[in-house]
Formats: structure tokens, sequence, C-alpha cells
């Protein structure tokens, strides 16, 4: 057969050069990614023939090979399981531009430690390439099930790789690596020795559900004796249905691993086990990072779905709502069709029963760690708090549970985060409501003029700026009876302290302003729809706000980014009465009976208003202009 040979992308040379020159201090994860990829081919074909008996694929005895060839120095991991036909080979394995190379890069280049490098590998689908931490060159045959011929790739990792028909491949995969000379100074890394061999599956391997057996060495030599018959390695021990005083948390975590393809540790290990009419296992994992995908809409999630443990699908949504895709995690029921598909299970109420129990369980595996484990609540808020906020608007079945998991950022001195009830627990007799502020960053709003009147008067908010933010907290509306208000909506009316204006002042106040609010009014039609002094500015000139049930801009751009048509909402403009720019204007516009001057000077104090929220000027070049004409005369 004719041998075509084929060059890596950029991006994937910079891969394997990673992995040649070993960027992760463990080299043995290799044979780990190996045989978890095995173990997935398998799982596979037995799924396909019980879904499609005519296929021609012998499943009588489904396992995993590894061989060991000292005098050769080779290392073999061989699989009889769905194997690959000559496109899927090329598609998946001769580039890697759909396993997110790029992103990949860039987070192995931020990864603070060596265990978050080495979590990447299995994350970003690049297990396979980590062969190349070990060896010169990585020969795979492979053979889909129901077709007659096989394929071969084989690469040095320099840059080409080769693909080839042949027709004598068994069916399965059989991935072959060429070692490295050996390290005479390093044993324990010797992938030829068998001990070395059966210590890594024993380590991160045990408890993969098909047989990983050691065939004998070829020369059937050397210190570790040779073995003449093959030898199972690994338990094969379903972990989910074992009691939990019968598993280590070691033995837990590297089956999170091998499901996660995460392998840094779980932040929570949740077992679940129900009895009844319709029984199952659950087994599930909190991850302690979020994972690179996490808030892309063609993001894999699900947990894995066995019956009667027979593996049926990876990634069943249906299991979990969207904002708990972060979790990871194996379900096992016993009375499901081995037949079952995805369509089918969108609408099966055994499955909406377990959707709803596993979902519950997981929240209040959350509360406990809030109240038991406060730096891993930490942990997992940091990392997913955004995401489980989703809930809040999708789920109003578990919508207390989800308010009694959630914390948010505030004014108060301390700093920490604050729970609404602890919100509500400290605030001062007389005040009604929840405030709130929402915004882009945490600087932005903690500078943003709503806040002057708070601030001076002590009184707590939230500083909300997850996306999220601007769509729950209309669809919560209120906790405990107090309402939920942004203190950039609508009017604010504090309680009156001893220094405030009197209302005779105020009401001066009001007539003394009637004329230059008006007039601001008619100049500044087309952006604003009133013009009103404030009670919540105290250092700025002027701020925008919405009325009390109008989108904010942030809501409005996330609708329009959605593909949602939105109407544009003028807002008000409040300016500060006793602010020396305002007072100014007013006493010019009280003073002059021409005042077309003083348009620009209107338009600038707006356009200070926008830029104060974080905003964009609509004209920045003429902006740019008003503000040099009257710096310069200044001068």
């Amino acid at each position: 057969m004719s041998t075509e040979t084929f060059e890596f992308q950029v991006e994937a040379r910079q891969l394997l050069q990673l992995m040649i020159h070993s960027v992760y201090s463990n080299k043995d994860v290799f044979l780990r990614e190996l045989v978890s990829n095995a173990s997935d081919a398998l799982d596979k074909l037995r799924l396909a023939k019980l879904r499609d008996d005519t296929l021609d694929a012998d499943v009588s005895d489904l396992h995993i090979e590894l061989e060991a060839d000292r005098e050769a120095r080779t290392l073999t991991v061989r699989d009889n399981g769905i194997g690959m036909s000559y496109d899927e080979v090329g598609q998946l394995i001769g580039t890697i531009a759909n396993s997110g190379t790029a992103q990949f890069l860039k987070e192995l280049k931020e990864a603070q430690d060596a265990a978050g490098a080495e979590g990447l590998i299995g994350q970003f689908g690049v297990g396979f390439y980590s062969g190349f931490m070990v060896a010169d060159e990585v020969t795979l045959v492979t053979r889909k099930a129901g077709e007659k011929q096989g394929t071969r790739w084989s690469s040095r990792g320099e840059g080409t790789y080769t693909l080839e028909r042949v027709d004598d491949a068994p069916q399965g995969t059989s991935v072959v690596l060429h070692l490295k000379p050996a390290d005479p100074d390093n044993q324990l890394h010797d992938y030829t020795s068998v001990w070395k061999i059966k210590e890594i599956v024993k380590r991160y391997s045990d408890f993969i559900t098909w047989p990983v057996r050691l065939v004998g060495e070829k020369d059937g030599k050397g210190d570790d004796g040779g073995t003449a018959e093959p030898e199972t390695l690994n338990s094969m021990k379903a972990l989910w249905a074992r009691p939990r005083d019968e598993v280590s948390e070691d033995e837990y975590h590297e089956l999170y691993k091998h499901i996660g393809h995460d392998w840094r540790e779980p932040l929570e290990t949740i077992q679940l086990h129900a009895e009844g009419t319709f029984e199952y296992q659950a087994l599930l994992f909190v991850p302690s990072h979020a994972p690179h995908d996490l808030f892309r809409q063609d993001m894999r999630h699900g947990l894995q779905l066995y019956v009667k443990r027979v593996f049926i699908m990876d990634d069943c949504e249906a299991l979990l709502p969207a904002y708990l895709r972060f979790v990871k995690g194996v379900v096992d029921a016993q009375d499901l069709s081995l037949n079952v598909s995805r369509e089918i299970l969108q609408q099966d109420r055994h499955i909406r029963m377990m959707q709803r129990r596993l979902t519950k369980k997981v929240l209040s595996s959350v509360k406990s760690m809030m109240t038991g484990a406060p730096d891993r609540y930490a942990t997992f808020w940091r990392e997913f708090g955004a995401v489980l906020k989703e809930g809040l608007v999708t789920d109003p079945d578990n919508r207390d549970a989800l308010l009694a998991v959630a914390s948010f950022a505030s004014t108060h001195e301390d700093g920490e985060a604050v729970t609404l009830k602890q919100y509500v627990e400290r605030m001062p007799e007389g005040q009604d409501d929840i405030y709130y502020i929402t915004g882009e960053s945490r600087e932005a709003i903690d500078n943003s003029p709503h806040m002057e009147a708070f601030r001076e008067r002590g009184i707590e908010v939230l500083l909300l700026t997850d996306p999220v933010d601007e769509v729950w907290v209309d669809a919560v509306g209120e906790f405990e009876g107090k309402r939920l208000r942004s203190v950039a909506k609508g009017e604010i009316d504090l309680d009156a302290r001893e220094d405030d204006k009197s209302e005779d002042e105020l009401k001066q106040q009001a007539e003394a302003y009637a004329g230059l609010l008006g007039w601001m009014r008619e100049r500044l039609d087309d952006d604003v729809k009133e013009v009103r002094l404030s009670t919540r500015l105290t250092r700025s000139p002027a701020c925008l706000v919405a009325d009390a049930n109008d989108l904010t801009p942030a809501l409005e751009n996330m609708y329009r980014a959605m593909g949602q048509e939105v109407p544009h909402s003028r807002r008000i403009l409040e300016l500060n009465p006793d602010h020396a720019l305002v007072k100014g204007l007013n006493e010019a516009y009280t003073e002059r009976e021409d005042r077309s001057e003083l348009i620009d000077t209107a338009e600038l104090l707006y356009t200070l208003a926008v830029l104060a929220e974080g905003g964009r000027p609509k004209d920045p070049a003429r902006f740019v202009r008003l503000m040099a004409d009257r710096l310069e005369r200044t001068l």
C-alpha cells in the first residue's frame, strides 16, 4: 500500500515540541492517557454492538493489553475496541486543531504549578500526544469494527506524520511507543520494566471496567523475570457500587481524573444510592477549577450513564440542569433500556426524577461545604458561582436552595463575601430594601457615582459583576420579603439625617433649578427623557439612572448580542445641585438671555455622566474637542 506523508499544523508542532521536551514533571501520565483512550474505545464498541447486533465485530473478550519489549525498547498499548477508519485517523490524530490546541498552549503557559499543567493534558483531548514524552517515535495501527482494511499512522514528532492503508490489522487499535534510550541512572522511569508498568496501572487505572492485561516480555528475560501468561493488573471494581467506607479517597480521585479528563483532585466527592421502585447509583465530583470552555455554547457536558454496569453514553445532559454542567460523574441505573437514546432520555420520567434528586444532592453538598469547609466553598464559588447563578433564572423550583448557597461581594467593612441572609440580618432598622449595583468590574462599580450617598450613610450595597447578575436580580425580585433594588434605577429616598436639607430648603432648591432642568431636557432630548436633581450624589456633578422598570444598558447589549432587537431606552440625567459645576451652569443659565454657549456645557455634563458609569461617548471626537476647548480657556 502507498504511504502518504503530511505536515503537522504550526500549533500541533508547537505542542509536540512541548511534549518531546517534557513540560510535565510526571512522565508516567502518558500510560494513564493511553489506557484511558483504550477503555473509551472498548466502551464504544460494546455499545455499538448492543445497538446493532449485525455489526461484524468480536466482543467476546474485550480487553486492553500492555506489552513491553526490553530488547527493542518498545511498549505497546493494544485494545480490541471500536477502532478508527482511515479518515478518522486523519481527523482525530493526524491533526489536533479540533482539540483546542491554541487554548491549550495559552493555558499551559499560564499554569502556575506542575499539577495545573498536567491537568491540561486530558482536559484538551491531546492525551495521545503525551506518548512523545517518553518515545522517539510513535506508531499506531487501527481497524474500525465492521471494516476490512486498517490504517497505520506513524510520526517521530518532528513536523510530519505518515498514513497508509494496511490489510492485516486486527480489530481495534495498537499504539507502539519506540522508547527513548534507557537512562542507567534512573531506573524509576524504565517503561519496559514489569514492576513499573504494574505500579502505574494500579495507581491510575485500577478502576477501569475492562481487564488491563500485561503480556510476557518478548525476550522473556530481565530482572523482573518476565511473565509467561497474560496477567490482569486492575481490579475492575465499579467504585460507585461499593460502600464509601470500602473505597479510599485516592481511588475516588483517580476515577474522577479518568472520567473528568482533569488530573487535579476534585473539590468534592458526592455519592448517592437510590432504592425503591427505580434504583440507581451515582458518584459525582465537583472539580477544583473551572474548565476552559465553561461558558462556550458548544461545551460538552453531562454525566456518564451506565445501565447495570454497561456503559451507555458520555455527556448525558439530561441528568443535570445546564447550570451544573461543571459536575462530572457516573450514574448507573438498573431499569433503563440499553437501547435508550438522547431523545428518549429527554422525555423519560425516571430521568427527570433522577435529575431532580441529583440536583438537590449537589446543592445540599455545596451548602455543607459552605458551613463546614468555608475555604473549599470559597474556591467553589470563585470558580463556579457565575454559572450557578444561571439557575436562579432557569430553575425556579430550586431557587431557594440556590439563594441559600450564593454569596456576593459587598461594601461591608469586613470585605468578606456575604449571603442574602447575612445581608438582611445586619440591615439597620428602617431599611426595607436590599441594595445592589451591577457593572463590568469591581473597580468600576466600587467608584460609581451612584454609590456616593450609600457610602456616606454606611448603607451596605451588593457589588454584582457577572453578566448573569443583570438578569437574575429581576427574576428573583425579593428575598425574605425584602425587595432587591438597584442603586442605579428609580428614585432613591434614603432615611433623613440631621444634616440633610429641610423640606423648605429642598423646595427652594427645586424652584431655583427648575428653569435649567427644563432647558437641558429639551437640549438633550435625543439622549434623556428627564433631567432632575439627585439625592444619591454627594461628590460627582451628574449621573445617569434608569426608571425602575427599564432595562439597563448592559442588559440591552446582552439581548442584542443574542440577536434580540430591543428598543433603546432613554434614561434620566440626575444633577448634583451642590456641585460647583452644576451651580455655575445654573447661575449662567439664570443670568444670560443668550444661552447658546451653554449647550456645549450641558452636553459635556451629560457625557461625563456616561463616562462615570463606564460608557462610551456617542461622538468621542466631538467630546475631545469640547474638553480641549474648555481646558484651553482655563489657562
